[in-house]
């Protein structure tokens, strides 16, 4: 990036504390040991042996790491230049930092520890897209008015798209779809006549599942023909016991389409399963050949290769289109892959470097108090959740990766009994009533909680 070349920079070093140390905290920790313009003071997580781990993994070694219990403490190891660790975050709230990163992963603690540090002049990182789902555009007002800059992250798929379509705007160019693409990829084995979909940690393949082609089905999978949104259709069918999109990934989506004004074609979205070159083609319009009724779209792709092949597994992508014929031209014959009719062109980047490509939010945030969102960001959307079982009076609801939930991305209504919940404030709640498979859970289907920051914000953000 171009941030060291701007002006206004106020300092050589913007410090932070880090709230989580799971794998995303953990690359922020590591990556900041490399970079002279970012220094993480104090780190908070309840799991000691995490801190630890992380610490471990960063290379501090006994004498790079102090754990404490106080505020004092804690001022005491940043002046030895020692990182403190504490477990109640809290802590940190009023340290001589600049910015408070905020990677829990919990909904609710994600809104109280960003609330509180906003409260108290300081900047927000936001890791946990669980609470930015929600209570984002709520957290941001209020950092505006308190002169401090809360922001989305770079590195995660979200942060990534918005910040490409930030990009595209600024050159005048129009979004036609925008997106990104799972983690997970499926592999087209042609000799095999197999798509392969290989399940991991980061680390190790822990599970592979495949699925045996018919002699008839391998054509669909060569050449897109005629009729990309038939055959993208047939492909989805083909490959159902494949893993499908989960409510993480529209997760990260909601938060983009709030950010940018992008919208949903589809409740479920498409998730087309594509090769990175087909994506023009099928997310283009129907009247240009693709499987989109509504323009300026928001989507998720199931990334399909060769084992010979790039795939875009955890990439994000736009669909462009210039208003003037030969700038159309450029993107068509300058590297960028169209669709057939030319109409539009794919711009792409294929990785999403996590905790490694955070430092850049951080840095903007810290030294010129920069955001990727703007006044602009507004709760349009919501995601929600479908029971696909029966549940019972007395459940309790998991997070965006609960198998008996199925996520929809829908125009966002104010908390009402009738109302569905956001998937991120059912997290945890016991359900009130039993709830039918097929059924959207709606607040009234819930036992509300009785103090709660969360839902505290959304109730004032759905003011606004």
């Amino acid at each position: 990036m171009f941030y060291h070349n701007l002006n206004g920079r106020k300092k050589d070093t913007t410090s932070i504390a880090l709230i989580g140390t799971g794998h995303f905290g953990t690359a922020v920790l590591i990556q900041s040991l490399m970079l002279k313009e970012l220094k993480v003071a104090a780190i908070a997580d309840k799991n000691a042996d995490a801190i630890r781990a992380a610490a471990e993994r960063a290379g501090l070694g006994e004498d790079g790491l102090r754990f404490c219990s106080t505020r004092e403490e804690v001022l005491s190891a940043m002046e030895s230049g020692v990182l403190a660790a504490v477990s109640d975050a809290m802590i940190l709230m009023d340290l001589p930092i600049d910015t408070i990163v905020e990677g829990t992963g919990n909904p609710e603690a994600g809104a109280r520890h960003a609330e509180a540090a906003i409260q108290n002049g300081k900047n927000v990182v936001i890791v946990s897209k669980e609470t930015d789902s929600c209570v984002g555009p709520i957290l941001r007002r209020h950092a505006a008015e308190k002169g401090v800059v809360y922001t989305p992250v770079d590195g995660d798929q979200h942060g990534a798209l918005i910040e490409l379509i930030g990009w595209a705007r600024s050159l005048g160019l129009h979004i036609v779809c925008g997106g990104k693409s799972r983690d997970a990829e499926f592999i087209y084995d042609k000799d095999s006549r197999t798509v392969t979909v290989y399940r991991d940690n980061g680390i190790t393949i822990k599970e592979t599942k495949t699925v045996q082609l018919k002699d008839d089905e391998v054509a669909l999978f060569e050449e897109l023909g005629d009729d990309p949104g038939a055959r993208v259709a047939q492909r989805k069918l083909i490959l159902d016991k494949l893993d499908k999109r989960g409510g993480f990934d529209l997760c990260e989506m909601v938060i983009a389409a709030n950010a940018s004004g992008l919208r949903p074609d589809t409740e479920l979205l498409h998730d087309a399963v594509v090769r990175t070159s087909e994506i023009p083609e099928v997310l283009s319009l129907k009247e240009n050949g693709g499987v989109l009724s509504v323009d300026s779209a928001i989507e998720v792709v199931t990334s399909i290769h060769e084992k010979r092949e790039a795939g875009l597994g955890g990439g994000v992508f736009i669909v462009v289109h210039a208003d003037n014929d030969y700038s159309q031209m450029i993107l068509n014959t300058k590297g960028c892959i169209s669709n057939r009719k030319g109409t539009s062109a794919l711009v792409y980047k294929p990785y999403h470097l996590c905790g490694v490509e955070a430092a850049t939010t951080l840095v903007a945030a810290g030294m010129y108090g920069l955001s990727l969102v703007d006044e602009s960001f507004r709760q349009d959307y919501d995601i929600v959740q479908e029971a696909v079982v029966d549940l019972k009076k007395g459940d309790v609801m998991g997070n965006d990766h609960d198998e008996r939930l199925l996520t929809h991305m829908v125009p966002a209504r104010p908390i009402a009994p009738d109302a569905p919940i956001p998937a991120h404030m059912l997290n945890g709640r016991r359900l009130a009533v039993d709830v039918p498979k097929g059924t959207v859970i709606t607040y009234s289907m819930i036992e509300q909680p009785e103090d709660s920051m969360l839902w505290t914000l959304r109730a004032e953000q759905d003011l606004m």
